[in-house]
């Protein structure tokens, strides 16, 4: 792009930003708060086609009045608002992939002084979360990009529409390159447009990255898309349980923690395992030894039991060796309660237990 284009480019948003904040001015002095600037014309990125981004700060929703989407000079725009409430606080907890706008904005105009502290408030609070070192908090968010990719990698098996399974391979790759970005702890500062370029220079990445992201966008078949999409995945769901192992404080069992929860697995798994096996009932086996491994794992990852993986035991012509594999996890359950001197809640008549529960102290 030459300097005339530049320049004329750069002159035409400036007279768009002085258009937008002599309305704002004039008919909504008490409704928008903030104006910014960010995208491509904050970082220098853009090309002669790139739109305007300003962030429109509402206070109220007669603040809306404020937008327009319009087309000129063959370039379309969107001067569209930004609520406190909703996507100025999702930037501010990292919980949206936008957090550039609020950290990087550059100001254009604010109505009261007390807006701009309000702003700089949120600013901080991304910021203060963006210097913690790598833990379970930012792990944890990546998290949840990574298995909304996995509902994505669902769709792209459950039709053989190319259009449809390629939309959904997008959405794989889109949350992965969120969640790589929250297991670095920190954001993305550029456009779509660099999102390979940025993410790929980032400390933690998955191992052959690059080459698996590229496959998922130049696949060409639908099992191509699918394999593809599945080796992006399971590369960045490998990366995510390693940083977790490492970074993330890992629960122990301890006297308070493990309270009720033997008592529990008694009360939720344990006949119903063993009924179900003596009936031969597969169906009802299938759901107790389900039900079963659920709580194991919750206990595992919530405070740091064993981990046991009962359900490769489960055959469906052999109920017997579910409930023996069951029982035999139950006993290393209380070998956890024997470790930190906890004793099972059981009594052997009712006024037993009556007199015991009425003695209970209220907290």
């Amino acid at each position: 792009m030459d300097d005339l284009i530049r320049q004329m480019l750069i002159m035409k948003n400036e007279n768009m930003i002085h258009m937008v904040i002599e309305r704002v001015k004039r008919d909504f002095p008490e409704d928008i708060a903030i104006i910014g600037l960010t995208g491509s014309f904050s970082t220098g990125d853009f090309h002669e086609k790139s739109d305007l981004d300003l962030i429109i700060i509402n206070n109220t929703d007669r603040g809306w009045g404020i937008s327009l989407c319009f087309i000129l000079d063959d370039v379309g725009y969107d001067l569209y608002c930004t609520p406190w409430e909703t996507r100025i606080e999702a930037e501010a907890n990292l919980e949206s992939p936008m957090v550039s706008h609020l950290i990087d904005m550059q100001l254009l105009y604010c109505a009261k002084p007390e807006y701009m502290e309000k702003f700089n408030s949120y600013k901080q609070r991304a910021l203060d979360t963006l210097a913690k070192p790598i833990g379970s908090e930012c792990i944890g968010r990546a998290k949840k990009h990574i298995d909304i990719a996995k509902q994505d990698y669902a769709n792209t098996l459950l039709s053989d529409d190319l259009g449809t399974v390629r939309y959904a391979s997008c959405g794989v790759v889109y949350n992965l390159v969120n969640a790589l970005t929250h297991l670095n702890n920190t954001y993305l500062k550029r456009g779509i447009k660099r999102y390979l370029e940025e993410t790929k220079e980032y400390r933690y990445i998955p191992e052959n990255y690059e080459n698996n992201y590229m496959a998922v966008i130049c696949a060409k078949t639908v099992d191509e898309i699918r394999r593809a999409s599945c080796r992006l995945l399971k590369s960045m769901n490998d990366l995510y349980h390693r940083m977790d192992k490492k970074f993330s404080v890992q629960p122990v069992p301890t006297f308070d923690n493990l309270r009720g929860t033997y008592e529990e697995l008694w009360c939720n798994c344990r006949n119903k395992i063993i009924a179900s096996a003596e009936l031969n009932d597969k169906s009802y086996a299938f759901h107790a030894a389900m039900g079963a491994q659920n709580f194991l794992d919750e206990m595992t990852e919530s405070i740091g039991t064993k981990k046991v993986d009962l359900l490769q035991y489960f055959d469906a012509d052999q109920l017997y060796l579910i409930k023996d594999k069951f029982l035999q996890a139950m006993d290393d359950y209380l070998d956890e309660y024997n470790k930190v001197g906890r004793k099972v809640e059981r009594y052997d008549a009712f006024e037993q237990l009556y007199d015991q529960y009425m003695k209970m102290k209220t907290v």
